[in-house]
């Protein structure tokens, strides 16, 4: 079914996953994925522990064959505050209940794609975030020569925010990955465009005053100070320069 071209044009709809499709879910996470995974996670999208689903089947298909898998996405909710991305969603320290969606798994079969699959199983994940109040973003990794997906989760408005060096081992080989963030419910990264802008302001200004201060520096008995100046100003490293950025400026301005 992997590489079969389908002949008719498909009559897609989507359904929770449940335990009649326990051996079809892990034949496709087989069939699609570089990554083994282990059979309880299997069980426990189908039985819905912890991990919530989506399927996608085509009712256009003969007979049981209407129901069988022919794409899914599976998520899980976790708190924001013990995420890998705390640093990139700014939450509010007075709702500690604050939580994010997960992106486990996605995937569509090879001859169903370029059917809009993928998209609306995204979408539903993106609805589904903002039902929850709590909810401040959808994440998700993509292993980096996976342009397709790449350009698919840009194209759904997801945000790439890092680059994970050697973040997959697969058969004994790295493989780095990009995370991706979609803000929901007023969710946002600790620094804005705007912040950005404000800060790097404060932060020329603050430096200029500084140099304009040290150049018309004046002493009674010597009129200029230029060799102390020379001798005591210099270039700033990375850390210092990232150092200064953030005790210069407003204590609201830290970026990641």
């Amino acid at each position: 079914m992997i590489g079969r071209k389908i002949s008719h044009r498909p009559f897609i709809a989507y359904r929770p996953i449940g335990p009649s499709d326990l051996g079809i879910l892990q034949q496709l996470h087989a069939d699609l994925f570089p990554i083994r995974y282990e059979p309880e996670f299997f069980h426990n999208v189908v039985n819905r522990r912890e991990i919530i689903s989506w399927g996608a089947v085509d009712r256009s298909r003969p007979g049981a064959q209407s129901d069988d898998l022919i794409g899914f996405v599976t998520i899980k909710i976790v708190l924001a505050r013990e995420s890998e991305i705390t640093d990139l969603v700014k939450c509010d320290s007075t709702q500690p209940d604050q939580t994010l969606v997960y992106i486990l798994t996605l995937g569509v079969v090879e001859s169903y794609r370029k059917f809009g699959i993928a998209s609306a199983l995204i979408r539903e994940v993106t609805r589904y975030a903002k039902t929850i109040p709590t909810c401040r973003a959808a994440y998700l990794h993509v292993i980096s020569y996976n342009t397709p997906a790449i350009y698919l989760y840009k194209k759904m408005s997801f945000t790439c925010v890092r680059r994970l060096y050697g973040f997959y081992l697969i058969e004994g080989q790295h493989y780095d990955a990009y995370l991706f963030v979609y803000y929901v419910n007023g969710g946002r990264s600790p620094c804005s465009p705007l912040e950005l802008v404000i800060g790097a302001v404060k932060y020329v200004r603050t430096s200029l005053n500084s140099v304009a201060s040290r150049l018309w520096r004046y002493d009674e008995k010597k009129p200029w100070r230029w060799t102390k100046y020379r001798e005591s100003c210099g270039f700033m490293t990375p850390s210092q320069s990232k150092r200064n950025l953030v005790d210069e400026g407003s204590s609201e301005f830290q970026c990641v």
